[in-house]
């Protein structure tokens, strides 16, 4: 024992991450965890806005048949931005920051493998994002080719200025996937190194399975996409010709670069959340997740899935048939997988104690509009089918279900659950309820009407369409609105209770976790001492403890 009083202790341990009085540290380059992790929300959140704005411009222009409120070239331009900014500055960045927060928390980790490494990763994201804004204003022309920058349109450059409006947004794209890669050599080196003592692979949170196999897509595929977008930024600046038809270039070969990377970044953004609804399920049914063995190992065949579909995107590029075969039966064969994640949801909610709560409501709305965007999926894989939908709204409907009504929906039931843990603050339920009636509502009167839109032949992409299809895009624009208002509620709901919440329990959800163990929000190195792991996660209904040393785990901030 040492003479040094408790008080002592206390003024030498700095105060952790996220108390008020120390709001300062989300505004430094830290290489904690925690702080990075809120830092990639909270940015990512600023550019989800502007990416939610551009869209309802979008909505606002598609209102009427007529192209009568945008310039086209603009049209184009806000199309590409909005698609771009949504996918890199939001989604990805916001699972990273979710999964920064959370991994070293639940496998007993004091930090990341490489915090130095982590704190780069996410410095370039500011960075890259200030260059795709830019690349708007600039002069000569925006980027107007779309999130996939397709040669030969997107090596069209009409003024001649060797800086413009595509090269800087294949700059940043190229930089995003540069900090991507980084982000995941971290996360499979921590997962792979850095568990506590105990803690098996069979242990492990199915969300830490999730990121991993989405970081394992990340570390195969990206490298494709990053080359791809060098060779595209070589052939605009340099003149060189990988993909220049009219200099003997080949543009299908950049459409094979772009999807082998991008169809499975599908999965990047998906695996994660389904690794919250596995952790969301249990907790609020108050029971064990249902075959959680089969539940983890399907995230890794999803993994082993993915590098082989990337065609079905390009079943109308001059595919031969005996191709077109071979990815339709790989893309349906992904279902299998993921169709075991939803019967073991189902099976975990069926017959529980329901708690019908913010994070739970936004769970099983994720999960409603999951199903749905996966039957949808299925058609689109379907050669025959996806012939006649291709590059119509149908696409758009299915792609936005699985991205705003699963991921977003997913990332909200996320950001409830955590935010005592995170901030050491309650959030006001009413608020959170309306939030979710809202969303619920306007992504489903946004996106539903894309289907009979597409089914009746609306080509996407277009500022203006026949007045046939008149009808169910002005309901797709109110639904936008409504679902640009629906964010109203949720930031108003997080500052608010961020700065004057009621001050949360340690576990106020009762969550079976060693994230659950810690005060809210936990110290800076996390554990006082490393927990050692003698249970499977998921132990609702059994009596038995999650480690063999609670009582070491924490020694101080309980008075936070």
């Amino acid at each position: 024992m040492t003479n040094i009083s408790v008080e002592t202790i206390t003024q030498i341990e700095p105060p952790p991450p996220g108390v008020p009085e120390n709001w300062k540290r989300f505004f430094s380059f830290s290489t904690d965890h925690k702080v990075i992790g809120i830092q990639y929300l909270v940015t990512s959140f600023f550019f989800f806005l502007i990416g939610g704005i551009l869209a309802m411009i979008i909505r606002g222009e598609l209102i009427t048949p007529e192209a009568d409120l945008l310039d086209r070239t603009v049209y184009n331009a806000m199309f590409t931005m909005h698609g771009t900014i949504m996918l890199f500055l939001w989604t990805f960045p916001s699972l990273v920051g979710l999964s920064n927060y959370l991994v070293p928390l639940m496998i007993g980790a004091k930090d990341m493998a490489f915090p130095r490494l982590n704190a780069v990763a996410f410095w370039m994201v500011p960075v890259f994002g200030v260059i795709l804004m830019v690349s708007f204003l600039i002069p000569g022309g925006p980027s107007q080719s779309g999130w996939w920058a397709y040669p030969p349109v997107s090596l069209q450059n009409p003024t001649g200025n060797l800086i413009n409006g595509q090269v800087l947004w294949i700059l940043a794209v190229a930089i995003s996937g540069v900090s991507s890669i980084m982000g995941a050599v971290n996360f499979v080196t921590t997962i792979a190194k850095m568990r506590a003592p105990g803690m098996t692979w069979f242990r492990m949170p199915v969300f830490v399975w999730t990121v991993l196999a989405a970081q394992i897509i990340q570390l195969f595929g990206l490298p494709a996409l990053t080359a791809g977008a060098v060779m595209l930024l070589l052939d605009l600046t340099v003149g060189t010709s990988f993909f220049d038809p009219a200099k003997g270039g080949d543009p299908i070969l950049f459409q094979h670069f772009f999807w082998f990377y991008s169809h499975p970044a599908v999965y990047v953004i998906i695996l994660p959340i389904f690794g919250i609804f596995s952790e969301i399920f249990p907790v609020y049914a108050r029971k064990p997740l249902f075959g959680y063995k089969v539940v983890a190992i399907s995230s890794l065949v999803i993994t082993s899935l993915s590098g082989i579909v990337w065609v079905h995107h390009m079943f109308a590029s001059g595919t031969p048939s005996w191709m077109r075969m071979v990815f339709m039966a790989t893309t349906m064969l992904i279902s299998v997988p993921t169709g075991i994640k939803v019967f073991a949801w189902v099976a975990t909610i069926w017959g529980g104690k329901l708690r019908l709560n913010t994070p739970m409501l936004f769970a099983l709305g994720g999960l409603v509009m999951f199903v749905f965007a996966g039957i949808t999926g299925i058609m689109l894989a379907s050669a025959p089918i996806d012939i006649h939908v291709n590059n119509t709204y149908f696409v758009v409907g299915h792609f936005h279900y699985v991205i705003y009504g699963a991921v977003v929906m997913g990332m909200y039931a996320a950001l409830y659950h955590w935010f005592p843990k995170m901030t050491g603050r309650m959030y006001s339920e009413g608020l959170g309820k309306l939030h979710f009636a809202l969303t619920f509502l306007g992504t489903n009167i946004n996106f539903f009407p894309m289907h009979p839109l597409g089914l009746q032949g609306m080509p996407r992409r277009v500022a203006s369409y026949d007045p046939e299809f008149a009808f169910w895009n002005v309901i797709a624009s109110l639904g936008a609105f409504l679902l640009g208002m629906s964010t109203l509620p949720f930031l108003l709901n997080m500052i608010g209770s961020w700065v004057q919440g009621e001050k949360a329990p340690k576990n106020p959800w009762r969550a079976i976790g060693l994230e659950w163990l810690l005060s809210s929000p936990p110290t800076a190195e996390n554990f006082e001492e490393l927990p050692i792991v003698i249970a499977e996660p998921y132990g609702y209904g059994k009596s038995e403890p999650l480690v063999a040393n609670p009582d070491a785990l924490e020694v101080i901030h309980e008075s936070h």
